[in-house]
């Protein structure tokens, strides 16, 4: 499940953390909160940051020959 949790801390500094993302899209689906919030101070990314999406490829082969 994909989340993004705002964290509060005492002295009222906000935290985004995202859950259940990989590659960038954490960061594409957490930058309107970041827009929201104002200055990004700091970015830790995480190893999901780095692993690659998992994407679906279907190769298909064609038969060029001419049957006669």
């Amino acid at each position: 499940m994909k989340t993004i949790e705002i964290i509060i801390s005492p002295e009222g500094t906000p935290r985004l953390q995202t859950h259940g993302f990989t590659g960038a899209a954490c960061q594409q689906a957490s930058r309107f909160l970041e827009q929201a919030l104002g200055q990004k101070l700091t970015e830790t990314l995480t190893p999901a940051f780095h692993e690659t999406q998992n994407t679906q490829q279907t190769h298909q082969q064609t038969d060029n020959s001419s049957a006669e």
